[in-house]
This record gives structure tokens, sequence and C-alpha cells, in this order.
């Protein structure tokens, strides 16, 4: 089964699919590793790992396809980026898609801010016509019909810090009427805007989990709650940057003053990251193809 038919069966399931927000290859692998059935790339953590840039529309076009595309080929779950505003217009949002889809990934998040964009869980944003997301989200399903009718569009609105949950429902319901396959809310202030949004609008609806305890807008909730609540999907594009942050801030620290001896609780042991990275098939490949193999 093609890894975006995977996604999309998933997602119509609307049990609180969980994509962790990948900002690298190896914090991919990881949530493969751990057992995760999708990961989303994460616009914010490429801008900032890549770049050391904020979330504020840095990242052209063909570094987040670079970036996305080493992530892709890394894992074997589906993988969803993110096009952000799609790059541009409708016509340029078209080519964004082609390239997403001919990169193996299962799906993309596009929304309607203004360009250039700024992090959902940030002040100061500013959303297009409905009317020109509409046509927006029709172009991409232009692309993908042809391409890979499976590929999951999740049409984004933040109108939310805009103009409020009405105009959010009203948008979401705009997008899927479009052709959107999921219908992403982003920043929900409270537990009752979710409910509202997964009965009003007539598609599945994703959130993303930047909670407040993380300085973003949506309160913390639990994963069963918001499957209780009909949430199709849920991605948590920072949490895995931001637990690596402080992972090595901690080595960091320890090792100011000296080894960090005994504290293997700091690191992961080699033989475990050789594994991760598949060191292993590559001594076999050598074993087998090179004349001056050492053991």
């Amino acid at each position: 089964m093609k890894k975006s038919t995977l996604l999309k069966n998933m997602i119509l399931e609307r049990k609180a699919l969980v994509c962790p927000g990948a900002h690298d290859v190896i914090s991919a692998k990881l949530i493969e590793h751990a057992g995760f059935k999708a990961c989303q790339v994460s616009g914010f953590g490429l801008s900032a790992t890549y770049l050391g840039l904020p979330d504020m529309a840095f990242l052209s076009f063909s570094e987040a396809l670079s970036f996305s595309k080493n992530i892709i080929d890394a894992v074997n779950i589906p993988v969803m980026v993110d096009a952000d505003t799609g790059f541009g217009n409708a016509i340029n949002a078209m080519r964004v898609t082609e390239e997403f889809i001919k990169a193996g990934a299962a799906g993309m998040n596009i929304e309607d801010q203004v360009f250039p964009k700024r992090c959902g869980h940030l002040e100061g944003k500013q959303i297009i016509p409905m009317e020109e997301m509409v046509l927006k989200i029709k172009a991409c399903i232009e692309v993908k019909k042809k391409l890979d009718p499976d590929f999951v569009i999740n049409a984004r609105t933040d109108a939310i810090a805009v103009s409020g949950v009405e105009e959010a429902i009203r948008r979401g319901n705009a997008y899927a009427e479009a052709g959107a396959d999921l219908i992403f809310i982003e920043a929900p202030r409270t537990k009752e805007d979710i409910r509202r949004l997964t009965k009003e609008i007539q598609a599945p609806v994703s959130i993303n989990l930047f909670d407040a305890v993380s300085g973003g807008k949506t309160p913390l909730i639990s994963i069963d709650e918001l499957r209780e609540m009909g949430v199709a999907r849920i991605s948590i594009p920072v949490g895995p940057l931001f637990a690596a942050i402080r992972g090595m801030m901690n080595y960091l620290d320890v090792i100011k003053d000296g080894i960090a001896e005994g504290r293997t609780d700091l690191v992961v042991p080699f033989g475990e990251f050789k594994e991760l990275i598949g060191f292993n098939k590559y001594r076999d490949l050598e074993k087998t193809f090179l004349p001056d193999y050492i053991p």
C-alpha cells in the first residue's frame, strides 16, 4: 500500500493519529523507532536546526524540499511535509505540491497566512481572503489528482487568532468543500473550541499540540481526551526538538568542568546509535563488495 493511502486511511478513522514533528533525519528515525505510525516534518524545526532562524518564512522552498526529502527517504512510515503558504500564489503552490509528491511525501500542510508567514503560536498573524485560499487548495487538488489521488492535503487556517472560532469553522468548511482531505485548525484556545471544531467542520480535523506548557496557545490535553473529542490527527511539531535541546543542554552543562564520567544517563550507547543509522547494513555491504574489507 502506498504511504499516502495508508496515511489517508488512518486519518479517516478519526482516532487521533499522533504525528510527532521531525526536524532532521535522526529525529524522524527515532519517531519511527518509538512506534509512531506517521510523522510530520516541522517547518519550525527545519528553520531552527538548518538555518538557526525563527519560523518567519526564512526557509526557501528548495531548502524545505531538500531537507524534507532526506527525512522521507530515511524512514518507512508516512511523512507529512510543511508547505507553509505554498511559497507563493496558487500557481506556485501547484509546483510545490508536484515536487513534494515526487519526493515521496504522503501529504502536506498548506496554510492561509499572508506571506511572509510566521509561527502559528506567535502574535501578529494575517490571513489571506478565504476565496483566495479556496482557489489555492483547488489548484493543489488538480495536481494531486494526476500524480497521487490519495496524497493528503491538510488545509490549515490561522483564523482563530485573527477573527475567532466562528471564522475558523467557516473557513474549515469552505476548505473541505474545495477538496481538502484534512482541516488543520491552528492554535485553538480551549477544550470547548476543539469540541466545536470537530462537531461543526464537515471533514476530519487536525490540531497541533504546541501547548501552553511549551509556550504555545493550546491547553495541555491528553491524547485520549482529544481522541474522545473526535480529533482525527494530532501533530506535536516542536516536542522532539525541544526535548533534544534540553538533553544537549544538560550534557553540555555536565562536561563544562570535565568528563561526564559514569553519566550513562546523558548519552545513548554507541551500539544503539549504530543500529539507528544502519551501520551494520553497510558493514555487511563492505564485506561483500570490498576486497580490502577489514573486520
